[in-house]
């Protein structure tokens, strides 16, 4: 049954690099654990606007998480986010250079095998030709398939929306869809393929654009192991 999924998942894939509009994005997520409480993270980003060409968009983005219980947590984070022309790979000019302040609250909670996370975020974003606000909420889902909890060599299932809103009229910006397999190698990484929606009202005209994205995450420890003493 996992094969079949994995299979199935892969078929629109391999379909779509035929397609010139189906873009990549690809995801590395860090996790460093500083204590049961305090956390850092980094992540980068790299899109492309064909499958695995001419790449126009890459982000760096770093900060800290606070973790009130294992449900409920604070995160501030900043970034860097550049988009080049299109036509090529990171072609010149730049034609938006970005740094990014978010302040964000994570909820989650379990009905029964499933896991909801609640993702709501403010950010402050500095660019040419100036500065704007925007407010972010994603709800997310997770089920894992052949066990009951996401444990080392679990297959399981993932999907979010994501709506973005500004204060400024239209509020409605942008809105995000994905949907994907999962499998957790082990205690420490994860490797997520998937198919992404994006929608954008750009000038009171909506333009939508696909995605293959793929996601490694990677935990580590700062914790001292007392089995190693």
């Amino acid at each position: 049954m996992i094969r079949k999924l994995f299979f199935f998942l892969l078929i629109p894939v391999a379909a779509s690099s035929q397609i010139n509009d189906f873009g990549s994005w690809n995801a590395l997520n860090t996790k460093l654990s500083l204590s049961s409480k305090w956390s850092l993270f980094n992540e980068l980003q790299v899109r492309s606007q064909s499958f695995y060409r001419h790449h126009y968009y890459y982000e760096i983005k770093a900060g800290a998480t606070y973790a009130l219980n294992n449900n409920f947590s604070f995160t501030l984070g900043t970034g860097t986010y550049r988009t080049f022309s299109d036509g090529g790979n990171f072609e010149l000019p730049v034609i938006a250079n970005e740094t990014r302040l978010w302040e964000q609250a994570n909820f989650n909670q379990a009905l029964g095998r499933i896991i909801f996370a609640h993702r709501y975020r403010i950010e402050q974003r500095w660019f040419s030709p100036g500065y704007r606000n925007r407010f972010r909420y994603q709800l997310k889902a997770v089920v894992p398939l052949n066990k009951k909890k996401i444990v080392p060599k679990t297959f399981y299932l993932a999907a979010f929306d994501e709506i973005f809103l500004t204060n400024t009229i239209p509020q409605f910006e942008r809105n995000r869809f994905y949907a994907g397999l999962g499998y957790q190698l082990s205690d420490n990484i994860n490797l997520q393929p998937g198919f992404l929606r994006q929608y954008d009202l750009k000038n009171n005209t909506g333009v939508g654009k696909n995605y293959f994205q793929l996601t490694l995450s990677v935990e580590l420890s700062a914790k001292k192991n007392p089995k190693s003493n």
